[in-house]
C-alpha cells in the first residue's frame, strides 16, 4: 500500500470554481486556498509537486501547474474569497502557490 504523502509523483488535482478558475487563467490569481486537512497539508501540495487545476470536475476546462509555495493562514478570514467559500470559523487555510505551464 502507497504511503499518500510520497504519492507527489501524482499530479494534485484541483477542482475549482469558475471565477476562480478564470482568475487563474488571467493571471489575477496564483495561489489557491484549501481548509487545512489530510487533502490539503504542507506533505500532500510539496513545492515541486505538479498540478491540474480544472473549472469544476469536467475534463474540458483544465491547467497544468507546478506548486511553488506553500504555507499555512491561521487567519484565513482576511484570504480573498475564503468567507464566501468557507464562511466563518471553518479552521485553518492551506494556501497552495501555483506557477501554471505555458499554454501550447
Amino acid at each position: 500500500m502507497e504511503d499518500p504523502i510520497f504519492m507527489s509523483d501524482k499530479p494534485l488535482f484541483i477542482p475549482m470554481n469558475a471565477k476562480y478558475f478564470d482568475a487563474f487563467e488571467n493571471g489575477t490569481k496564483d495561489s489557491e486556498y484549501r481548509l487545512r486537512g489530510k487533502r490539503w497539508n504542507m506533505e500532500t501540495c510539496a513545492i515541486g509537486r505538479r498540478v491540474v487545476i480544472s473549472n469544476g470536475y469536467g475534463k474540458r476546462h483544465r491547467r497544468t501547474g507546478v506548486v511553488v509555495g506553500c504555507h499555512y493562514c491561521t487567519v484565513p478570514s482576511t484570504l480573498p474569497g475564503w468567507l464566501e467559500c468557507y464562511g466563518a470559523g471553518a479552521g485553518d487555510a492551506t494556501v497552495i502557490k501555483i506557477k501554471l505551464d505555458p499554454q501550447p
